[in-house]
């Protein structure tokens, strides 16, 4: 069975073996998951910068091709596809970043971003017809066509450029979203209105989304699925509301607990204070989050990496504390997610 959109057991590598014998860097190793056109789905990829989420996406996207593994589009590798599958691909396949302003031309009206891929990929052949998609995308999203369009970037607020993004990306009628910490950069104000419109994409339009973001909140609000990564390896993975409600992986509790609580009597765990960010010298053979771990156990955690336990129909956890759990391998990862 070929899926929309498929990660079989991908990794990415930097570096290594090459002038003055570089050292390798692992930015992403042994991940798999499916991404189906029906139903559509919200799949949140979350972690800590440095833990592989726009690595992954960039290998979704076909930036970038995995050292390890394949990623796969309607069953065909994305390196091997033809150039009529790669347009269609790109039709079908689109991203919201975290900069919006990034993505303008500052020399141009947002007319130009929007009307571009239109013309590039030969989707209309008319400015009438273009402008009438146009129109319909930006309204789908909450957005009126005639107090934006004709603008300059600068003139908008990011809030609205980051709007005019998820335009963009609609516009071409994708099958599936990825987006990139896309409200990180605009108001709290303006992020329920931002996720209100994807989860209106996929709800009302089909649209599967890949939301990437270091904030579980925004994560958890919008998701139906979660991958929690830890420096480039999936430290638990399931359904958002088993996670998030009741985390079994010390990072995934330890990233629950630093959400900001909305009472200021109730302080955040007091094993925060003693979490810090990895460095290269504490690297060791086994679990990467040992050194940092609260319940780390000697001589098993630090020895050898632990594989993923499945401890529920949805949900996967890569630590030891579950050892008696059924062990899965990288490859039946997907089936997690899509049971």
């Amino acid at each position: 069975m070929s899926y929309f959109l498929e990660a079989r057991n991908i990794a990415k590598a930097y570096g290594g073996s090459g002038l003055f014998h570089k050292k390798e860097t692992v930015a992403l190793e042994a991940i798999s998951m499916v991404i189906k056109e029906n139903p559509a789905s919200i799949i949140g990829i979350a972690g800590e910068s440095g833990s592989g989420k726009t690595t992954l996406a960039r290998l979704l996207m076909g930036f970038i091709h995995p050292t390890q593994g394949q990623v796969l589009y309607r069953g065909k590798d994305l390196k091997h596809i033809t150039r009529r599958e790669k347009m269609t691909f790109r039709k079908e396949v689109q991203a919201v970043f975290q900069d919006p302003f990034g993505a303008y031309n500052p020399f141009y009206k947002i007319d130009h971003a929007l009307y571009t891929p239109l013309k590039k990929l030969q989707i209309v052949n008319s400015k009438a017809k273009a402008r009438q998609m146009i129109e319909e995308a930006m309204e789908a999203i909450g957005l009126n066509p005639d107090e934006t369009l004709g603008r300059f970037p600068q003139e908008l607020s990011g809030g609205q450029r980051q709007r005019v993004m998820v335009a963009r990306a609609f516009l071409l009628k994708p099958r599936l979203i990825l987006a990139d910490e896309p409200v990180s950069m605009v108001d709290a104000s303006l992020r329920a209105t931002i996720l209100q419109s994807l989860r209106k994409l996929n709800k009302e339009f089909g649209i599967s989304i890949l939301y990437i973001s270091h904030d579980l909140t925004t994560t958890y609000q919008i998701s139906d699925h979660i991958v929690v990564l830890y420096r480039g390896t999936v430290a638990e993975i399931g359904d958002i509301d088993h996670v998030i409600k009741d985390p079994k992986h010390p990072y995934s509790q330890l990233l629950v607990e630093s959400i900001p609580r909305p009472d200021p009597a109730k302080r955040w765990s007091h094993h925060l204070t003693a979490f810090r960010s990895h460095e290269s010298d504490r690297i060791s053979r086994g679990c990467k989050f040992a050194a940092d771990c609260p319940r780390v156990i000697p001589n098993l955690c630090p020895a050898s990496p632990p594989p993923l336990y499945q401890i529920q129909r949805q949900r996967a956890v890569r630590c030891f504390l579950y050892k008696d759990a059924h062990e899965i391998s990288n490859e039946e990862m997907s089936k997690v997610l899509d049971p």
